[in-house]
């Protein structure tokens, strides 16, 4: 599988803990949060990176040359922010594999990537969400889905006794994504999967993983202890 990885984020509300680094580089326990990611990911078969940089982007060469092989990885930098979905789609440009994973490199959400990825197959769909159950929450919007498992709604940020939230990880037709008239500069969850849901082929896929965001210093300091 070929994967991109969005880690081009500027992390400002890590800034009080993490000050002069990437979000996706914070350290847990010593060790870039990034790495954890990348583990995950190659034992889930990922065998291909596109890694979509932004802000500090130096900061992320040395440690990828020295964490993956060179002929595994690509990298795409980011001029000027692009937003989720204009981050995705400029890496997606360098893509090599018809279908792919992308997520986001500030969360790690352990799904079964093969199951996300026979599912979308089997499916045909333009884009697959691996989603989350999750009970008693309020920090994330959340998603709705219909009987037949496609996109049905997006549900703001409000407090839920329980809900599906988007997990940041997709199965994503490359040519499918690539069609649509979408600008270079955009949200992926406003401007694509919310606009394009009622379309029908967006697709949740289901699955009980672990899950951290560490995007707030209360979760940083949480990681610390469960990625130990």
């Amino acid at each position: 599988m070929e994967a991109i990885v969005l880690a081009g984020g500027l992390g400002t509300r890590l800034r009080s803990v993490v000050p002069d680094l990437p979000k996706c580089m914070a350290p847990i326990n010593g060790i870039p949060f990034l790495s954890y990611l990348i583990d995950h990911l190659t034992t889930q078969g990922v065998t291909k990176f596109i890694f979509a940089l932004g802000y500090k982007s130096d900061e992320f060469i040395h440690f990828l040359n020295t964490k993956l092989p060179k002929n595994n990885f690509s990298i795409v930098i980011e001029d000027e922010p692009l937003g989720t979905g204009g981050a995705i789609k400029l890496a997606a440009s360098k893509a090599s594999d018809k279908d792919i994973i992308a997520l986001n490199g500030d969360s790690l959400y352990k799904v079964n990537l093969n199951q996300l990825m026979e599912f979308h197959l089997a499916h045909k769909a333009d884009c697959t969400l691996a989603l989350k159950p999750m009970q008693q929450f309020e920090r994330y919007g959340s998603v709705v889905i219909n009987a037949n498992t496609t996109i049905a709604s997006f549900k703001e940020k409000q407090f839920m006794e329980a809900g599906f939230i988007n997990g940041g990880v997709y199965a994503l037709n490359v040519a499918s994504f690539l069609a649509k008239p979408l600008p270079t500069q955009f949200s992926l969850e406003k401007d694509y999967l919310e606009k394009y849901a009622q379309e029908g082929n967006l697709y949740g896929n289901v699955q009980e993983a672990y899950f951290i965001d560490i995007g707030i210093p209360e979760d940083f300091a949480k990681a610390q202890v469960e990625l130990l």
